[in-house]
């Protein structure tokens, strides 16, 4: 392992470059969601969080493709095989956009038909088809801005890619009053502002093909010594799937909780029970601005590591990566629980009813988010460790527990109906202490080549 002094600097460099990375996902939701709020109204925060499942598959499908060629990139990087780093780059780079084309495709054919599965109050349908159209036309831009983000990252530009990012945030931002205020665009103007923020940073992005040390380029060729063949690249794009599998599967799993989770509260609670939802699925992309970029740092140093089979430096990611997520969900639940109120009103709420229902949802939630967050970096340290059942157990199990529990207490025990989500993650919990315990599970790389 390198000098301490020297990993400790690459690890903190990369952790907050990640994190920066993951506003990407998280920040551009939230800020539309308070502009939005504050200059449209409440019902305009509910219609951007029932977008959340079309959202959520396009980052499923991101993660399965370039988080799991991302992985991959890493450990050929490890192993100083530079042919391969640039053949999962472009496996990558192709499927994501053409992944976005078909979305896209989508958004002018058919977005009445997408929105018709989403939502199921009238009142809100317009609202939620204007932002949801814009954003599907407008998916390559998503799907390419987050693969070439993970790749730069992993190829030695976190601070490239956090600056590509910030950028585009500010630009999002700035576009966002320009577009609802001045302009007058409604709800369709925050959807534009964001896929227009996502071009910016892929401009930004592009600077690292221009650097000496770059080793991403296009080739379809695994090897220098191997043509392209079509059985190659299927077992090839096997290898990024088998690889993002389990990180995917959380995802889609999520998509089809938010679509669970939004029926139930709209049935058993209507408008006011849907803002307080959008308001702690808002809270969720706070936790995941920090949980993905400690899950990237994993992911992208840890299969660095991976590939040199150094115990001693992987171990030592880990310890780090799990103490800041210990704190940084402390504080984060400290925030919550002490200004509820005034993070329901930041977000547009005017009225009693609809402040204190959001803020019991919010201090339940805060809870239970910050034990999603340790589930879900336990499933990616599974998947490192070549334990892949395990860490596939925790993907489908993440999000599907919750879906029966929240059935359950919300029938049931309707009074703690949005403490569905903690007492299922305490269920998962268990589980996984059971299923290590029995399967004799070691966690334990392979021996260092020397």
């Amino acid at each position: 392992m390198e000098d301490k002094a020297t990993f400790n600097h690459k690890y903190w460099q990369f952790l907050w470059s990640s994190i920066l990375i993951a506003l990407s996902g998280c920040l551009g939701n939230v800020v539309d969601a308070v502009i939005v709020g504050n200059l449209i109204g409440e019902d305009g925060v509910s219609a951007i969080n029932l977008t959340k499942p079309v959202v959520q598959v396009m980052f499923t499908l991101n993660m399965l493709l370039a988080t799991g060629a991302g992985m991959l990139v890493g450990i050929e990087l490890g192993k100083k095989n530079h042919q391969g780093v640039a053949y999962y780059f472009t496996l990558a780079m192709a499927t994501c956009l053409a992944v976005g084309v078909l979305f896209t495709v989508c958004g002018i054919a058919i977005p009445d038909v997408v929105t018709g599965w989403l939502c199921t109050n009238d009142g809100l349908l317009s609202l939620t088809q204007d932002y949801l159209q814009v954003m599907m036309i407008g998916a390559p831009a998503y799907m390419v801005m987050w693969a070439l983000t993970t790749m730069a990252g992993v190829d030695g530009s976190p601070r490239l890619a956090s600056i590509a990012i910030l950028i585009d945030n500010a630009v999002n931002l700035s576009l966002d009053l320009v577009f609802i205020q001045l302009l007058g665009w409604g709800i369709e103007g925050s959807s534009t502002a964001t896929v227009i923020g996502h071009l910016v940073g892929i401009a930004i992005i592009c600077r690292h093909f221009r650097y000496k040390d770059n080793h991403l380029w296009l080739t379809l060729r695994p090897t220098t010594q191997d043509d392209f063949s079509f059985a190659t690249l299927r077992a090839s794009l096997g290898k990024i799937v088998n690889q993002g599998a389990p990180l995917a599967v959380a995802c889609g799993t999520l998509a089809l909780l938010y679509v669970a989770c939004n029926h139930s509260v709209s049935l058993a609670k209507g408008r006011v029970g849907l803002f307080a939802l959008a308001v702690c699925m808002n809270l969720l992309q706070i936790y995941n601005l920090f949980l993905a970029g400690v899950e990237r740092t994993i992911q992208s140093l840890g299969s660095i590591e991976v590939g040199r089979g150094d115990n001693e430096a992987f171990r030592l990611i880990l310890r780090k990566s799990f103490r800041f997520i210990t704190v940084s969900m402390v504080i984060i639940c400290i925030v919550v629980w002490f200004f509820p109120a005034s993070i329901a009103r930041g977000f547009g709420a005017d009225s009693e009813a609809t402040i204190s229902e959001t803020v019991s949802a919010l201090r339940a939630f805060a809870l239970s988010l910050a034990l999603w967050c340790y589930i879900d970096t336990i499933m990616v340290v599974y998947k490192l460790y070549d334990y892949h059942k395990m860490s596939l157990l925790i993907s489908f199990m993440i999000s599907l527990m919750v879906i029966p529990v929240l059935w359950i207490v919300a029938h049931y025990f309707p009074s703690l109906l949005w403490y569905s989500y903690l007492i299922a993650y305490v269920i998962e919990l268990l589980i996984i202490f059971i299923v290590h315990k029995v399967g004799h599970l070691k966690f334990e790389l392979p021996a260092k080549e020397q």
